[in-house]
């Protein structure tokens, strides 16, 4: 008897954990969901969270594309400067997700806290056009100017947008997109791969629309229509609402966050100092000294997640160079278009509107990687592995930052020419603005194959509960390596006096710059390289293996067979 009761009671708890996680892969379940079925329910929840992730990246790029151009000609800025301005609120653009995440996790409700950022997302971006923008243009009558603001002011309410705006995209990434949104959990490395890919290629869809629109208007013409940011921002606010009214909000797991990551981490550390004195030995990894079984307050499983997400930082590490690279887009790629000759069949191209050509390669290359990935993970003699496509990407990155310092070269051999940019007249090379196209394309050809490539190896080789978590981690590298290149810009800046970043790109040495950077990311590349092998593997007895043994994990197999018994399989969560 006291067997079967057992039995029931197992059975029991396997119910309810089904029924918990069918809760948690459709928030948006409610009673408030009116008439609509749950296809047309899951259909709804995808598109609101695809169109708030649009309508984010479509004011977060449109803040971006000509800031260093607002920088340097309307605030009066250094080159460097600029530069290290534009990559800092990428950066914290790319941290601020985490910070949100964990208040939202640990102090503040999630649908307050959307309310909030969403507030300061609209306060950013109504403030910025108000300084971009100063309507020198518009009178009140023929004598009086109706809005003015002294340099000085510029800058306070130019600082005070831009952190508000940062503060509330990592709340909109964070809360109402955060990719666990999209029902990832039972995909396979092959539909992984495919979202990744699918995904980032909609998002650079986006932004190609956003650079060559949006930097039209604020350079050249209807400065005024600037407003289009805020209206966007509006109108992804008015969608959220939507979602909150119909609890379409993502509400994860609350057994593991960040803070029991680091507070294993510090346990464990703690531990091994006091004693090491004592103890020669014993466990067979240093984290173990968390677990309660050795002194520690954590559990075993979530000592043994942590484990597999430390097997991941090296991965992590050696993306920050990599973006270091990739921020050049924005900074001296930037500059370079900048001082060129951006005049084509009469019209003056926007400089921003370069970084199409980095977006292109990746539009055409994710259809052609989905084909020959299709073809890999189908055949079973072939173990295919993204790390190819990492290391293919990373030199393909190191190639772009020598090829811009040869164009750099190129460039000043060429005569002088006066342009005029946001109305002010600058002294440029007369080089056409396409010379510098071989390194947009590298760089976009890196894009298309290491970002979906370390978002799938990031997400699948960690147990389910801590998906969130690396993909956070993955998040944090990522935005160090944003700081990364500002550190770059400002230290090269001042141990070379300024040579090496110069103000007026003729009278410097950009070039040496571009090929310092080139030959760290060739050492970056050889370094992954060494470790590669780590990741190689995406074969399901491997990935337990490399994940560890997680206790809560074992009767997986069980809930999957009781949650399709007698039911109809849903469909595919791949957008």
């Amino acid at each position: 008897m006291a067997g079967a009761n057992r039995r029931d009671t197992q059975e029991k708890q396997l119910w309810n954990h089904s029924a918990d996680k069918e809760q948690r892969l459709l928030p948006g379940r409610s009673s408030h969901a009116g008439n609509l079925s749950q296809p047309e329910k899951k259909i709804q929840e995808a598109i609101c969270v695809l169109l708030v992730e649009l309508c984010e990246r479509f004011t977060f790029f449109g803040i971006v594309c000509n800031m260093i151009l607002f920088c340097t000609v309307k605030l009066g800025y250094r080159n460097y400067q600029a530069a290290i301005v534009n990559m800092c609120f990428v950066g914290t653009s790319m941290l601020t997700p985490v910070l949100v995440g964990w208040l939202a996790e640990c102090l503040v409700g999630r649908i307050k806290l959307v309310c909030i950022c969403m507030f300061l997302h609209f306060l950013g971006t109504a403030l910025l056009p108000v300084v971009a923008f100063p309507f020198e243009d518009i009178y009140i009558d023929r004598r009086h100017i109706l809005h003015t603001l002294t340099k000085r002011e510029q800058k306070i309410v130019f600082y005070f947008a831009l952190l508000t705006a940062s503060l509330g995209i990592g709340g909109i990434r964070a809360i109402v997109c955060p990719l666990n949104a999209y029902n990832l959990e039972d995909c396979g490395p092959k539909e992984l791969l495919s979202f990744f890919n699918w995904f980032y290629w909609l998002i650079n869809l986006n932004s190609a629309v956003v650079f060559v629109i949006i930097s039209y208007i604020q350079q050249s013409v209807a400065r005024n229509l600037g407003f289009l940011i805020p209206f966007v921002s509006v109108l992804m606010g008015m969608i959220t609402i939507h979602m909150v009214r119909g609890e379409m909000i993502y509400k994860p797991k609350t057994d593991s966050s960040l803070l029991t990551t680091f507070g294993v981490i510090a346990s464990a550390l703690k531990a091994c100092c006091v004693r090491y004195r004592y103890f020669s030995g014993g466990v067979t990894n240093w984290l173990d000294h968390a677990k309660e079984n050795y002194g520690g307050q954590y559990s075993e499983t979530q000592v043994e997640s942590t484990k597999s997400l430390g097997r991941l930082f090296p991965l992590f590490a050696f993306q920050i160079l990599y973006r270091a690279c990739i921020m050049q887009i924005p900074s001296g790629y930037y500059l370079q278009t900048m001082n060129s000759n951006l005049h084509f069949s009469g019209f003056v191209l926007p400089v921003a509107a370069m970084n199409v050509i980095s977006i292109v390669p990746l539009l055409i290359l994710v259809p052609i990687l989905e084909c020959i990935n299709s073809y890999l993970f189908s055949s079973k003699e072939t173990r295919h592995s993204p790390t190819i496509y990492i290391v293919v990407g990373q030199l393909s990155a190191a190639l772009s930052v020598m090829v811009a310092g040869f164009s750099e070269i190129h460039r000043k051999h060429f005569p002088q020419v006066e342009q005029t940019l946001s109305e002010e007249v600058l002294l440029v090379s007369s080089m056409p603005c396409f010379h510098l196209a071989p390194q947009y394309v590298l760089l976009g050809v890196a894009e298309a194959l290491v970002t979906p490539s370390c978002s799938l190896l990031s997400f699948w080789l960690v147990p389910e509960r801590i998906r969130g978590i690396s993909m956070h981690f993955l998040t944090l590298f990522n935005g160090a390596g944003c700081f990364m290149g500002a550190f770059f810009v400002q230290t090269t800046h001042a141990g070379t006096q300024g040579n090496w970043f110069p103000h007026l790109l003729h009278e410097g040495k950009l070039e040496r710059f571009f090929f310092f950077l080139a030959s760290l990311m060739m050492v970056n590349t050889l370094g992954f390289c060494t470790i590669a092998h780590r990741y190689h593997n995406l074969h399901r007895e491997y990935i337990n293996e490399f994940r560890g043994s997680l206790p809560e994990e074992k009767p997986l197999k069980h809930e999957k067979a009781i949650k399709h018994y007698g039911g109809v399989p849903e469909p595919s969560p791949i957008l």
